[in-house]
């Protein structure tokens, strides 16, 4: 396992762009990203199809999931992990978002069919008997995994854990950047 912080960041920088291509692909059929809007509230993105963005000039404005800052991957380690950096397993990350949970599931089902992907975790906060007190009342599927692919061999990161979030359109909305802060809040009051 990765044990300096530095390296995890750059195996992250690799990785990214190497997500991001499996997470358009996984959203092709009915999975919806956030588009920055010219015109309205940029607090407030417009929740559209990938299948009706792509390749278009709304393509640009789609929002994507960021790396995880140095500051909160300190945090997080020092708060949660007892700086064991092979813990942090989100710092490369992406979210797809769904209207309806079929569509959900089907893209779970996709990517545990994906020969390039190893799940490594599924956390369901969508499950009937999870507690959303533990998340603020926020849910979602997150997944953790690997992408095993010859060109993630060659960069050597076919070994990192990253973090794909499948998320229902009700609960993306709730990530506005007010629903963020007060999720800080809540995370900080709790030591994590």
């Amino acid at each position: 396992p990765v044990t300096s912080l530095d390296q995890l960041f750059a195996q992250t920088y690799a990785l990214g762009p190497i997500l991001l291509a499996k997470v358009k692909a996984w959203a092709r059929p009915a999975g919806l990203f956030p588009v920055r809007q010219l015109d309205s509230n940029p607090r407030r993105p417009e929740f559209v199809k990938w299948s009706e963005v792509e390749g278009t000039e709304r393509e640009e404005r789609v929002k994507w999931g960021k790396i995880k800052t140095e500051e909160r991957a300190i945090e997080k380690l020092l708060r949660s992990y007892g700086s064991d950096v092979s813990n942090l397993v989100d710092l490369c990350r992406q979210s797809i978002i769904f209207d309806d949970p079929a569509d959900l599931l089907a893209c779970v089902k996709a990517i545990r069919d994906d020969a390039e992907v190893v799940i490594v975790r599924i956390k369901n906060r969508l499950r009937k008997d999870y507690d959303s007190r533990e998340s603020a009342g926020y849910r979602d599927v997150l997944l953790n995994l690997r992408v095993e692919t010859e060109e993630t061999m060659v960069v050597g990161v076919e070994t990192h854990v990253c973090e794909v979030q499948l998320i229902l359109r009700h609960f993306a909305q709730l990530k506005s950047d007010e629903g963020h802060r007060n999720y800080v809040h809540f995370r900080n009051a709790r030591g994590e």
